[in-house]
């Protein structure tokens, strides 16, 4: 574990086995909503998929540019991020999905939600933010840590929720409290700014039937007089009968129209249901492994910016991981965000694999890292043995 390339291989190996696993799952939990609407039952795999490849491309991508690129890429991103968000919230424009405004049509079949990108961009322009004013010195002095970034940070929240999105703002709020924990934050400031974020969703959850719904249905055993826990129940109804080691890939009953988004935001009940204890704790253990690694890179790098974008694209990945897994456990109320990397959704899944990418990137630019890289290259090993190999005298015996 001590290793210089431990964090690049675990980052690497976790997220591409939850990515294929999550392909995997896609293909078995959405046959059948996809027979339902008269489509191939390998319709929502095959856009998966698609994404997947395209995921892979810019992983490859942010792996290999310099820290530099990647913080040219923040103004430009939080820009453009910023004016698709505005889009969507001009009638006409913006398409309502589940309730929430906050798709914007592609044509032939493809849908964008660019709240998703918001979090890439909060984090890679709030770790350039932080990073300039730590080398100037100046995180010492709270306006200095609070603007420009809060603002901005409220911006896009304000955004987001004009679409009526409470979950990816949970995901946007504990990305702008993990940027500031890491710059050094003092206590009774993250009180003061905790209180007044769960003064506001309180009201925002008083002010909604629905959202009050969803917060009766924490640990529900009962599908409500309205019918109104049906999703929460029928996910644990799925974990139950899963059982030890499952009922077999295919082989759900909850995917047969009784549990809503099985193939989205409550992937994980399918998996737990087809692949039972085993198959769950398999994943956990996965999002397990990378939360340690992006930690790890996090604290062992010396540069402000790789500390700052490392712990806020983990933050970002396990926070979304927390809020989905225990809403299909019933310990948190159903926020309608995806599992990372495992659940339908192209717009979710390629500002994540962007960030994965980050995280491989960042955990090669360091120097133990590089030298144990440029190690494994053929021709400098071959070379290395050729200087250890004893020069043998020469003559007869």
């Amino acid at each position: 574990w001590d290793r210089p390339l431990t964090a690049y291989y675990v980052i690497l190996g976790s997220a591409l086995l939850i990515t294929v696993l999550g392909l995997v799952m896609v293909y078995s939990a959405s046959m059948i909503k996809a027979l339902s609407l008269s489509l191939p039952s390998s319709y929502f795999f095959r856009k998966q998929f698609l994404a997947a490849v395209i995921g892979t491309g810019l992983l490859l991508l942010a792996s290999r540019i310099p820290s530099r690129l990647h913080r040219a890429l923040a103004y430009p991103l939080l820009l453009t991020t910023v004016f698709l968000m505005v889009l969507v919230q001009i009638p006409g424009i913006g398409e309502s999905v589940g309730g929430n405004q906050n798709w914007l049509q592609l044509g032939a079949g493809f849908q964008l939600q660019p709240s998703e990108f918001g979090k890439l961009a909060l984090v890679l322009w709030g770790a350039d933010l932080l990073a300039r004013k730590q080398d100037r010195r100046l995180l010492a002095q709270w306006k200095h840590m609070l603007v420009p970034l809060v603002p901005v940070a409220f911006m896009l929240l304000g955004l987001i929720m004009l679409g009526g999105d409470m979950g990816t703002a949970i995901i946007l709020t504990a990305i702008l409290f993990g940027l500031l924990w890491l710059a050094g934050a003092p206590t009774r400031l993250f009180a003061g700014v905790l209180s007044i974020a769960a003064l506001v969703g309180f009201m925002l959850i008083r002010t909604s039937e629905n959202r009050m719904s969803r917060l009766m249905c924490i640990g529900a055993i009962d599908l409500g007089p309205k019918g109104e826990c049906w999703q929460a129940v029928h996910g644990i109804y799925a974990l139950a009968s899963g059982g030890w080691f499952g009922s077999g890939l295919g082989a759900s009953v909850e995917k047969w129209g009784q549990l809503p988004e099985a193939h989205t935001d409550f992937i994980f009940a399918i998996a737990g249901e087809e692949l039972g204890l085993a198959g769950t704790l398999s994943v956990l253990a996965l999002f397990a492994a990378l939360g340690y690694a992006g930690i790890r890179v996090a604290g062992r790098t010396e540069d402000p910016f790789v500390r700052y974008a490392a712990g806020g694209v983990t933050t970002w990945i396990m926070a979304q991981a927390t809020v989905n897994i225990g809403a299909v456990l019933g310990l948190l109320p159903i926020a309608g965000v995806p599992l990372p990397l495992f659940s339908y959704g192209g717009s979710a899944l390629l500002p994540s694999m962007f960030a994965i990418g980050l995280l491989i990137a960042f955990a090669r630019e360091d120097p133990a890292a590089k030298a144990a890289l440029a190690m494994r290259r053929p021709g400098v090993r071959w070379k290395t043995m050729r200087r250890r190999v004893k020069k043998r005298p020469s003559g007869e015996r």
